[in-house]
């Protein structure tokens, strides 16, 4: 029994697939990817962003390949990136074979669009000869007109009937390494959708809220959606669908999975809204620090709090904490515990130090235990 039994998440069960050598699904951890918005074909421009999106976490990460130039990119792409690249196929078949020879780790095709059984054949028999896991990409927005006509409009019935004829063009050809998305602007849409889907299979499940906005309206419509799945148990891979460069993609996905304990990475910040009564400007700290501690990918937690209304309780259950005081003195807390004062002036690179210390204190700590159980 977990000793905080209203925080525990019992994951749906599912099989697991590999995306290059990064595990999906079964007992592995919820993956974060973003899609790049560079055009393919310019393999320099697309590494770039690439860097900037494992540099802030991405596990997976997608491009598009519309034609022969962007596949005849992907190869040096591919062996450029640190992580697992799939390649977003729709229409042409021809692309996804191309993919495939070029190194993708997983191929996002819609099986209903690459055209004829023998062009799924071609796909599938390129996917199994390169060790490419496949994406199945239903999307609310691209449904097949027999299903609008049957249903009469996007629906969860629609989305997965789609899912589930999509899933036996591959099973039939004796392909199992592919994971499921049924995708919708429409939070209330996706979310019922996904429910009935993973009630209905055992693959993994690339959880997503397609076309969800700009970075403030399509990360609550995000969390919202992805979260009450991923709150109870559905989800296996994630990403954040923002018009906003693809690394905030990344890092609004690990802070969806931080705030339900699934995943830690980096920093947790408690901070207030502040008021009257903040002792120092809590809003364009909390702002600095974001920035400043991006580089750190150790699990731990900061609070930031203005007054000493809640911050002391709050200091108690973070590794550091910050709370304001009179006279532009504030109190620093260290493992709960009171510790010293910091004044105004010296906050800011006070508080970066002594989380980058504690990080080092961590890690070092870890890699002791790694050592010593060897």
């Amino acid at each position: 029994m977990s000793l905080r039994p209203w925080r525990d998440i019992a994951r749906r069960q599912s099989r697991q697939i590999m995306v290059g050598n990064v595990p999906v699904g079964g007992d592995a951890p919820v993956t974060v990817q973003t899609m790049t918005n560079t055009p393919t074909s310019d393999p320099v421009a697309t590494i770039d962003q690439i860097r900037r999106c494992e540099d802030a976490g991405a596990d997976i990460i997608r491009v598009s390949c519309p034609d022969v130039e962007s596949t005849a990119a992907l190869r040096q792409i591919v062996r450029a990136a640190r992580v697992p690249i799939v390649a977003d196929i729709h229409f042409h078949y021809k692309r996804a074979l191309e993919a495939a020879d070029a190194g993708a780790a997983c191929l996002r095709i819609n099986p209903g669009n690459i055209g004829s059984a023998d062009r799924v054949n071609e796909v599938v028999n390129a996917a199994k000869a390169n060790g490419c896991a496949i994406r199945i990409g239903v999307n609310a927005g691209s449904l097949e007109k027999d299903l609008l006509e049957k249903y009469g409009e996007p629906c969860p019935e629609a989305l997965v009937e789609s899912a589930l004829d999509h899933i036996k063009l591959l099973q039939d050809r004796d392909f199992h390494e592919f994971k499921v998305a049924v995708k919708a602007s429409d939070l209330f849409l996706a979310a019922a959708a996904y429910q009935q889907l993973a009630e209905a299979v055992d693959c993994p499940l690339h959880l997503g809220i397609t076309e969800a906005g700009g970075f403030v309206g399509g990360t609550v419509k995000s969390a919202i959606g992805m979260g009450s799945l991923l709150w109870y148990g559905i989800g296996d891979t994630i990403r954040v669908s923002l018009s906003a460069e693809p690394e905030e993609e990344v890092r609004v996905g690990f802070e969806i999975l931080k705030a339900l304990g699934i995943r830690n990475r980096g920093v947790r910040v408690v901070s207030c809204p502040s008021c009257a009564r903040q002792g120092f400007d809590v809003i364009r700290t909390v702002q600095a620090l974001e920035e400043r501690l991006q580089h750190i990918r150790t699990p731990l937690s900061l609070s930031v709090l203005g007054c000493v209304v809640n911050g002391p309780g709050e200091a108690r259950e973070t590794d550091i904490g910050l709370t304001g005081g009179g006279n532009g003195k504030h109190m620093v807390y260290l493992s709960g515990v009171t510790d010293h004062t910091v004044e105004d002036a010296d906050m800011l690179e006070h508080i970066v130090k002594l989380v980058e210390a504690k990080a080092a204190e961590i890690e070092a700590a870890s890699e002791a235990a790694a050592v010593a159980a060897a």
